[in-house]
């Protein structure tokens, strides 16, 4: 059986076009960004239709279908009443038939940008004589003018064209193009200025025949998207064809959704800021909880909410509960009503993501192993309901959020995995369930130690904020523990334990400095008085200055799973083996799953180690 088409191929004229969107019949749905076209594409496209060339067909969307977006006008469209119900929304050709229609009918000049973008304000117009002339002649027929329609040299003192009354654009035999469709208000007057002389009225004949009608005869393609169309295929055709490269966010998509229901999603999520009218939306809430949640963005959010409703539709059963989910289409299909139910209860999860983070010392949206990973863990934490804090229950989100992290599983196709998340570790911790699939997945390999090189990678985030926690970190100067308060204020951060310059100066490769065994978690002013030096020497300077007794200060690097004899004893090798093989130890506990590869502890002993690392920290 063949599929019944969603779509109709039909031409209009331009000149039905513009005055249908005069008229406010034609809208554009609210996701569409703004008219954004310079004064070089309007010449450029009246010249294109001058000469009759084709300027690429127009999709719309027939109105009073299933697919309801929120309505606007075309920039430019003054109406004196309310807007009426449009018949159709512009899908894709918004910058022409916006450029066209302010061009052509608009009694003002029009806002735009010149060629070093800056904002301008144009009229158009088109030389008679030229548009009459050679092709060449032709090309450079439209051109535009200031706004106060004089064109100017010498720095303002000299006119060269005066078009700013009606007498001018005569004389200097230059038609204005919002003129166009009513031409023969204009004409009346070029005759009277010229005294009706019989070479003008051909030259203006010749002008109607071989430039006015062709705009008012151009066809236009058009594209028209029936009503049956689904919303998934609407917004997949919009990105394709009208995007410039840059798809349309399921937010964008869903405010316009909303919005014809008389709900913002934007000011629900970005709050209000306007005369008389103040309050804060969602993404200023969590990012007041906490700086970890200023990573959260609006998407991430609509997932969270998708999988919290389509969990609960599913909890009620029935033959129509859709699977849980939170992909693209999911989200978009998700109902104002369902947003409603849950927006709250996703905003209170990533509260609680944020009280669990901060207890596994991840204070920061920079330090996020995975910020894709905050959704499912929102998502179970609500799901937990009131037994997310307790200790048995925490201890196995915590393990399943490890092994996340250390296996590396939040990078890619990550849709499917936060939909199994949510009730296979939900039903888990809560003792009811098998071992979900993320745990089982997690495979950490010792080796991988050696490439962890990059403050990008998840795995490299993980390990210093299991050194903070499970460690305890304290500062070598100052003994004082990592919270989150001490984190941004003393600017801790991953530092080198033997200095770059040191190792450099050794003839030590990068691929084995640079390693994240080589690194913890250091306060800018500690940081400064490692210098370039030799762990020996700078440490003999921390316990002089700080007035540390050895023993204390060897406390301290303990809490950094360092072994104090061989950092004082400049042996870079030993030092690194012995922390490799504590910090497989601590990687193993928190995922609660073996670490292969145990050999790591002989590569970083000899020291061989491949000079292909990234250079990251200090």
């Amino acid at each position: 059986m063949t599929a019944e088409t969603t779509f109709d191929a039909t031409q209009d004229t331009l000149e039905a076009l513009l005055k249908e969107i005069g008229r406010g019949r034609i809208q554009l749905p609210d996701f569409q960004r703004g008219w954004v076209w310079d004064d070089e594409h309007i010449r450029s496209v009246a010249t294109s239709i001058s000469r009759s060339f084709p300027i690429g067909a127009v999709m719309t969307l027939m109105t009073g279908g299933e697919v309801r977006f929120q309505p606007r006008l075309v920039e430019g469209v003054g109406l004196d009443g309310p807007p009426p119900t449009p018949e159709r929304l512009i899908l894709d050709g918004q910058q022409r038939l916006t450029s066209l229609f302010q061009a052509l009918t608009l009694d003002r000049a029009i806002r735009t940008r010149d060629d070093k973008g800056r904002e301008v304000e144009r009229w158009y117009y088109v030389d008679i004589r030229k548009a009459l002339g050679s092709a060449e002649d032709r090309e450079q027929a439209v051109f535009s003018v200031p706004e106060d329609r004089r064109i100017k040299r010498d720095f303002g003192r000299e006119i060269v064209l005066d078009l700013s009354t009606p007498e001018g654009e005569y004389a200097n035999e230059c038609f204005p193009l919002r003129s166009i469709f009513d031409s023969d208000r204009w004409f009346t007057g070029w005759m009277q200025h010229w005294g009706y002389a019989p070479e003008k009225i051909e030259r203006f004949n010749r002008f109607r025949s071989d430039f006015i009608d062709t705009f008012k005869t151009y066809p236009v393609p058009v594209i028209q998207l029936r009503r049956s169309a689904s919303k998934e295929a609407v917004c997949r055709v919009f990105e394709k064809v009208n995007t410039g490269g840059v798809p349309l966010t399921a937010f964008e998509l869903l405010t316009a959704t909303y919005a014809a229901d008389g709900f913002n999603l934007r000011e629900d999520w970005y709050g209000v800021s306007r005369p008389g009218q103040r309050h804060p939306g969602r993404a200023a809430r969590l990012a007041e909880a906490g700086r970890v949640l200023r990573a959260i963005e609006n998407t991430d959010f609509l997932q969270a909410v998708s999988l919290l409703h389509t969990s609960a539709r599913r909890a009620q059963g029935g033959s129509d509960a859709p699977a849980i989910s939170c992909t693209r289409q999911a989200i978009l299909d998700l109902p104002l009503a369902g947003y409603r139910a849950q927006a709250d209860h996703a905003e209170e999860g990533f509260r609680r993501a944020r009280q669990f983070l901060w207890r596994e010392k991840v204070f920061g949206g920079d330090d996020l192993p995975y910020r894709t990973q905050l959704v499912p863990l929102s998502t179970i934490l609500i799901g937990l309901g009131d037994r997310w804090n307790d200790d048995a229950v925490r201890r196995r989100v915590r393990q399943w959020y490890w092994c996340g992290v250390f296996g590396e599983l939040y990078g890619s196709a990550i849709e499917s995995r936060f939909a199994r998340d949510l009730p296979e570790v939900t039903a888990w911790a809560l003792g009811g369930g098998p071992v979900p699939q993320t745990v089982q997945e997690c495979n950490f390999v010792a080796d991988r130690l050696l490439t962890l090189r990059s403050r990008q990678s998840a795995a490299y985030k993980g390990l210093h904020a299991l050194i903070m926690q499970r460690g305890g970190a304290q500062d070598w100067r100052t003994g004082a523990g990592v919270d989150e308060q001490t984190y941004f204020d003393e600017s801790i951060d991953i530092h080198h334990i033997f200095p770059r310059a040191w190792c450099e100066r050794r003839g030590i490769g990068r691929g084995l400095y640079n390693s994240i065994v080589n690194k913890t978690a250091l306060s800018a002013p500690t940081n400064r008085f490692l210098s370039g030096d030799a762990p020996s020497v700078y440490l003999r300077r921390l316990q002089e200055r700080q007035g540390l007794a050895a023993e204390r200060l060897d406390g301290f690097l303990r809490t950094h799973f360092v072994d104090p004899a061989r950092l004082r004893a400049d042996e870079l090798a030993g030092m690194m083996a012995a922390r490799a093989e504590a910090l497989v130890a601590e990687i193993a506990e928190a995922t609660g799953r073996p670490v292969g590869g145990a050999q790591i502890a002989d590569i970083f002993r000899t020291g061989a180690a491949v000079d292909d690392g990234e250079e990251n920290g200090s």
